[in-house]
């Protein structure tokens, strides 16, 4: 008997998507567009205009603001000093340290709000609910995320006060008499939003932002090529739980007060290597030529294998192929020249820091550095 297909949930701007001619395919258990008019000239788009994402395949949850404390269990963020409004990127832990899903938490004035991968989102709430904690998975909001130098323009055209908000901060708005959470943050090293919507107002908000002339309809092509040269980790690619924070080069997801006291899952471990290093560590890759290497390639140090590759591929922004890998932290220092097996043959490689190219984060006076950390 052959194998059934996956099946694969749409999303609330399904008929949209394909109205705009995109190309679908699977994801996360969803059809999800890969692409409109083609993943290079979507990138480029985003990175001097503004794309509009359809990512509401993540998982939006709601715990009780009283859940503070019974959350900070299983992650190593502060969330008992989180002020409200205001966003924090976590880790969701397992007994060991290995990371079970990478999310944001924000305090509201009467609940936690999480942002979950959409590939994880039920064993998230598995994990979280058999950990005690009560758990509303809002699956009848969508969410949209509108990236870009010129999604502030598009957007409080729309929702005016939006600019008033910095990055990793969030607020409530009011857009035709339907309210939306709106938060400035997202996951392609731009500036930008994402908005919580209602599913039933999630087609008009978007034909509304798209009817913006800054504003065109962005595949999961460019969502990746973006977040990759912004030296984001993937979830279920360059995070899995065989990767801890350490290694994955994402020890500022530990909280200060979180590294004095620990009490968060894999504590002895975590903070034993963050003050004694890891065994390996993510860094960023520059390849020679025009060939990418993609997930699985082998990393190589003169005849030893030192590592893999988790991500890569051609780079529009930066006019190369890029990878991010996990090597032996010998071999892990910025300058070292590396090589990457691909079709048979060695790529070399050099070690350089991340992001491949700078962030474009509108900041808080008080916050100077970059990455995804407040």
């Amino acid at each position: 008997m052959a194998d059934m297909p996956e099946m694969q949930l749409p999303l609330p701007l399904d008929a949209l998507h394909r109205r705009l001619g995109a190309r679908m395919v699977p994801f996360a258990g969803y059809a999800m567009p890969i692409q409109f008019e083609g993943i290079i000239a979507e990138h480029l788009w985003t990175r001097a205009h503004a794309g509009l994402f359809d990512v509401s395949h993540m998982g939006q949850l709601l715990l009780p603001a009283s859940a503070d404390a019974a959350l900070e269990r299983l992650l190593p963020g502060d969330i008992l000093g989180l002020n409200p409004g205001v966003l924090r990127y976590s880790l969701l832990l397992d007994a060991v340290g290995g990371i079970l899903d990478d999310l944001m938490v924000t305090r509201r004035a009467d609940d936690l709000y999480l942002v979950v991968n959409g590939a994880v989102k039920a064993a998230d709430i598995t994990h979280m609910r058999a950990a005690g904690l009560a758990v509303d998975e809002r699956a009848d909001w969508a969410l949209l995320a509108l990236q870009g130098p010129e999604a502030v323009a598009a957007l409080d055209r729309l929702v005016p006060g939006v600019a008033a908000l910095r990055f990793m901060r969030a607020a409530g708005f009011d857009w035709q008499g339907q309210d939306l959470w709106i938060s400035r943050s997202g996951y392609t090293g731009e500036d930008g939003f994402e908005i919580s919507v209602p599913v039933t107002d999630a087609a008009a908000l978007a034909e509304a932002l798209l009817a913006q002339p800054e504003v065109r309809p962005i595949g999961l092509g460019a969502r990746d090529s973006l977040r990759l040269e912004a030296g984001l980790p993937l979830y279920g690619h360059d995070l899995d739980p065989g990767t801890n924070p350490i290694e994955a080069g994402l020890a500022f997801a530990i909280s200060k007060r979180r590294k004095l006291e620990g009490g968060f899952p894999g504590a002895e471990r975590i903070l034993d290597q963050l003050l004694n290093g890891s065994a390996r560590r993510r860094i960023g890759l520059a390849i020679d030529g025009k060939l990418p290497a993609r997930e699985g390639a082998a990393v190589f140090a003169g005849d030893a294998q030192v590592g893999i590759v988790t991500s890569g591929g051609f780079a529009p922004s930066v006019g190369a192929p890029i990878a991010m890998a996990y090597v032996a932290t010998p071999h892990a220092g910025d300058g070292s020249a590396l090589e990457i097996e691909v079709r048979g043959r060695r790529l070399a490689a050099t070690v350089v820091p991340m992001p491949f190219r700078p962030k474009n984060y509108i900041r808080a006076e008080d916050s100077i550095r970059q990455g995804v950390q407040p």
